[in-house]
């Protein structure tokens, strides 16, 4: 095992086009870290940097207490496991599995068999080790590239989306192997995917880039419960926090956001809102399981208009067209600029509730039904810069209450 750190590590290609921007970033040793963003946020680069298959522009990375800019990728004691598994279709699955240590390092044939034959069956393919890849599935080529990177015992794991290929059946059996994988040999891993599902379920701490810059690092229940963004916000999280555009009105008995939505605040955290900003409008976050459907209008509630309905077995997810045709994504793309599609299309309001708990006579649309928000759990970012304003109120309250339960839990 070996501790990784990133210091101000930077990657341009060409003259102008920035990969990686000053990414700073600690890994102890034996931790499972996720890196996850949109395409072409630097995930994928800051992989092959580490190892060594893209030169640092500035920065250093250290593995363990070695600096390792200017060491070739033999030389880094680590094992790195492709997308596309990159197996050598004339070689049988034991070969394949061997090639790397016959030639990088001076092991004798029977030591090598043997580590050959112990992380097949760790990886639960010992009877596959005459067969060639062709004629294996899927999901056993993906164990076929992980035994070759077990039995280099090395001190990093390096894994580039590697259950990108499976159906998603096989994809979460293989998520659940490749989590007791690490927590059985606890190796240092560094795990790169597009999907934050799979970053929840499987990771010690989650880093979240965007346009090569690091947006959030911190354990999955932190990053859904308390984003540091706007854009970590809408990106972990399925279906994502919904966004409602507000002002902060204190002329009333208590302060109150007026917009999209209504939402009243105590006194103490409208001037902490407002300490942290001089913005004269807000993003007010929430998250679908923080929406109740109700069927009578109530003083705290928006109506709003069933448009579609995806039936999820254990629940259903709806999605919500409020009156006067108020939708987030355009204002967010013009404002924010954190991922509103190209077309700046208005988006549904999203929540779950239980199967059958909407009547028939709301599913066409025609009749409102009326939401209600769960004041405590609304977020409030700041427009321009889309900083959240409310992560010194929720850290105190996480404190207080030990950790909140979360996504991936």
């Amino acid at each position: 095992m070996s501790r990784i750190l990133f210091d101000s590590v930077t990657k341009v290609y060409g003259e102008d086009i920035l990969a990686v921007d000053e990414f700073d970033l600690g890994i102890d040793e034996g931790e499972f870290l996720t890196l996850v963003g949109p395409s072409g946020s630097g995930k994928s680069t800051l992989l092959r940097m580490v190892a060594g298959l893209e030169e640092i522009t500035d920065g250093e990375i250290q593995i363990g207490d070695t600096t390792v800019n200017r060491l070739p990728p033999r030389n880094r004691d680590i094992a790195m496991v492709f997308q596309n598994y990159a197996l050598y279709p004339h070689l049988t699955v034991s070969e394949n599995m061997a090639f790397g240590l016959k030639r990088s390092t001076e092991l004798p044939s029977g030591e090598i068999d043997e580590r050959v034959e112990e992380a097949a069956e760790l990886m639960g393919i010992g009877d596959l080790l005459d067969q060639k890849p062709k004629h294996l599935s899927g999901g056993q080529r993906q164990r076929v590239a992980t035994g070759r990177a077990i039995v280099r015992d090395p001190a990093v794991f390096l894994f580039d989306e590697p259950l990108s290929n499976l159906d998603a059946k096989l994809r979460k059996h293989m998520r659940t192997q490749l989590q007791r994988l690490q927590q059985t040999l606890e190796t240092t891993t560094i795990y790169v995917t597009h999907d934050q599902e799979e970053a929840m379920t499987m990771s010690d701490r989650i880093a979240i880039l965007n346009e090569g810059t690091l947006q959030q690092v911190g354990s999955p229940r932190q990053v859904y419960n308390r984003p540091e963004n706007a854009f970590v916000a809408q990106f972990i999280g399925s279906p994502s926090m919904n966004m409602f555009v507000a002002e902060l009105d204190r002329t009333g008995d208590r302060p109150r956001f007026t917009g999209d939505i209504e939402v009243d605040v105590s006194e103490r955290r409208a001037e902490s809102v407002a300490s942290h900003s001089n913005a004269d409008q807000f993003l007010l976050g929430i998250r679908p399981e923080h929406i109740e459907v109700h069927e009578r209008a109530t003083s705290e509630s928006v109506p709003a208009y069933v448009d579609i309905i995806e039936p999820l077995g254990s629940n259903d997810l709806l999605y919500f067209e409020l009156e006067d045709g108020i939708g987030v994504d355009g204002v967010v793309a013009e404002d924010v600029d954190i991922g509103a599609d190209e077309e700046g299309d208005e988006e549904e309001y999203k929540v779950f509730i239980e199967p059958g708990s909407i009547p028939n006579r709301y599913e066409n649309g025609d009749t409102p039904v009326y939401l209600t928000f769960d004041t405590e759990h609304v977020h409030v970012f700041d427009p321009q810069t889309g900083e959240n304003l409310d992560n010194e109120r929720l850290s105190a309250t996480e404190s207080r209450t030990g950790s909140a339960k979360g996504a991936g839990d």
